[in-house]
């Protein structure tokens, strides 16, 4: 078993599952459509990036501190080992109740690649959910990741309901640790390399620092010709540690005109979520 199948189907499922749930349920006249889209900046042979978590709140969701170990942030751990979200879902869905929340998909197999891009259609109440979080892993790696540490970093709309947006790049010194699993960056250990299960490398017992960046040896200067599902194992771009190195682009629009939930319903009982728009951006 390989990286994909350790998040692919069963992350399909949870995804479209989230999705169709706070697209059906945040149906009241003051919700407002946003646009959420995550884009990889990676450059070629770079970095993927896991299906992105998003999710929108009251300003309380802390998704991990600096200096602290994930122990105190149930779900995080699997996301930043593993890539998966359905622990992270939970815990959103514990503590956030009226949140809204979702995984932003790839196109074809979960990863992100360099220069891809993907959005989702979310409605929002501005009256219960001002701020915006985000999480994802980097790859391959033990358990490098981006998110916000700080609840209230992305506020998306003011006090009187007003919507600012957001629009914003994650630099490569931003990529952080999560401290749960050694860096060795061993095949059998590393996901998207050769890790044959979740949760298999060696236990660090840490706490969420800067990312000093990948082992140059096992990762950076990989250049398999074999492939994973039809991917070439190179990623001689990968170093996000190099100056100006740009991992991310996130997104929150405004969506003036869209059709009406019953519309939507009905586009996706037929198609499948098409509210999701994936598009690859063509890389030089």
């Amino acid at each position: 078993m390989n990286m994909f199948a350790l998040f692919s189907r069963r992350q399909v499922a949870t995804a479209a599952a989230i999705s169709l749930g706070a697209i059906t349920t945040a149906t009241a006249a003051s919700a407002a459509t946003l646009r959420i889209t995550v884009e990889n900046l990676a450059p070629t042979n770079g970095g993927f990036l896991t299906p992105a978590w998003v999710g929108f709140h009251d300003g309380t969701f802390d998704l991990y501190n600096r200096n602290e170990s994930l122990d105190g942030f149930p779900g995080l751990e699997s996301l930043v080992e593993d890539g998966a979200t359905a622990q992270l879902t939970d815990s959103f869905a514990a503590e956030n109740p009226d949140g809204v929340q979702a995984t932003l998909l790839s196109d074809g197999p979960p990863p992100l690649e360099p220069g891809e891009l993907t959005s989702l259609l979310l409605d929002v109440d501005p009256a219960t959910n001002q701020y915006f979080s985000y999480a994802s892993m980097v790859i391959p790696s033990n358990d490098a990741f981006i998110a916000n540490g700080n609840p209230l970093a992305h506020q998306i709309f003011d006090n009187a309901g007003n919507f600012l947006g957001a629009d914003f790049i994650v630099l490569g010194s931003e990529v952080l640790d999560g401290g749960t699993e050694v860096n060795d960056e061993l095949p059998f250990s590393t996901a998207f390399l050769g890790q044959a299960a979740p949760d298999t490398g060696t236990d660090e017992n840490g706490v969420v620092t800067e990312h000093l960046g990948l082992n140059v040896g096992n990762i950076l200067g990989t250049t398999d010709s074999s492939a994973l599902n039809g991917l070439p194992l190179n990623f001689t771009g990968a170093d996000f540690t190099a100056p100006g190195y740009q991992v991310a682009r996130l997104r929150v629009e405004l969506v003036e005109d869209v059709p009406e939930p019953g519309t939507i319903l009905g586009l996706m009982a037929v198609g499948g979520l098409v509210v999701a728009s994936r598009k690859r951006k063509q890389t030089a």
